[in-house]
């Protein structure tokens, strides 16, 4: 049976991964403020990593325990919550313009990086360290191309203002990382109980309980940035968070420990590939989500979750 203590567990989880990862990108962004890094690129960096953290602190705690399934799927998921549910609901708020920029370069980058996850899955019966490696060499290369361009493009705008002070900056960021890794950790370790406990599989549990808790931070940043009219912040965000989940993530997860892969696995795979097509074909249409799409990527998310419910 599974226990009210094992419920509490998970929620207080995502209460310190979410929290931690909040901790985390203030501390750490007014330190790049303080260092007069640009504020873009903050943006494409510190921000990009702080709300993709908590994928990546359960993805690796999953990996040190051996339970990869979870690893894979929290990823798989995390990556269709932010194409369907993140960008619907922040598109039905308030429309989306997307640059042909975003167009030509940031969803090709994520397509691509889905279709190279698919094919490491399909030729063999696991993800190798090797493959792990290369995945880990393309975000690099791809974020230092990132603040080689907005250096030259943001030489001359204002680097931002700083809110901490130094000691507050080193708290928020050693709580933020602690927050991170605790929640982490009780967030694989109550989702493993929960599994067991009610017959649902990791991978199942990965792809709903534990995805849509890891994501609530790209959630919560895309609302408030549609709240605010800076919808470009909230598509960046979305996008971002999903080549970084795909090249950094798995990449770091693998490494660890190389990834069995599964029929499951590929099915989900080409799932999310098909899904960030679609999101790409609703967005090239009139380089924006207005709210027509947002209601056809959150029914599209609905559909999602009854088909993996049912599968199960």
């Amino acid at each position: 049976m599974m226990s009210i203590l094992t419920i509490i567990l998970l929620l207080v989880g995502f209460v310190f991964l979410i929290k931690g990862a909040d901790f985390f990108v203030d501390g750490a962004s007014d330190l790049a403020t303080k260092l007069k890094i640009p504020a873009m690129i903050i943006g494409l960096t510190i921000v990009a990593f702080g709300t993709s953290a908590p994928e990546a602190a359960v993805s690796v705690s999953s990996a040190l325990t051996g339970s990869n399934a979870i690893a894979v799927s929290n990823v798989i998921g995390s990556n269709i919550f932010n194409l369907l549910a993140v960008i619907g609901v922040t598109a039905i708020i308030y429309k989306i313009n997307i640059t042909k920029e975003s167009l030509r370069q940031d969803f090709p980058v994520l397509l691509g990086s889905s279709l190279l996850l698919l094919l490491f899955i399909f030729t063999g019966s696991q993800i190798s360290r090797i493959e792990g490696i290369i995945l880990l060499v393309l975000i690099i290369v791809y974020i230092t191309y990132l603040i080689l361009k907005s250096k030259k493009e943001s030489s001359n705008m204002p680097v931002g203002t700083v809110h901490l002070t130094t000691g507050r900056i080193v708290v928020y960021i050693v709580a933020g990382i602690a927050g991170i890794i605790l929640g982490g950790n009780l967030v694989v370790e109550s989702a493993k109980d929960i599994a067991l406990s009610i017959g649902m599989s990791e991978t199942l549990v990965g792809l709903t309980i534990v995805s849509i808790g890891t994501s609530l931070p790209e959630l919560i940043t895309s609302v408030t940035a549609a709240y605010n009219k800076k919808t470009d912040i909230a598509i960046g965000n979305a996008i971002g968070s999903n080549i970084f989940n795909v090249l950094f993530i798995l990449g770091l997860t693998d490494t660890i420990s190389p990834i069995t892969t599964t029929g499951i696995m590929f099915t989900d795979t080409v799932i999310m590939i098909v899904i960030t097509i679609i999101t790409y074909i609703l967005a090239y249409d009139k380089y924006d989500f207005n709210k027509k799409d947002g209601m056809i990527l959150v029914g599209l998310f609905i559909v999602y979750m009854i088909y993996i419910i049912l599968r199960n």
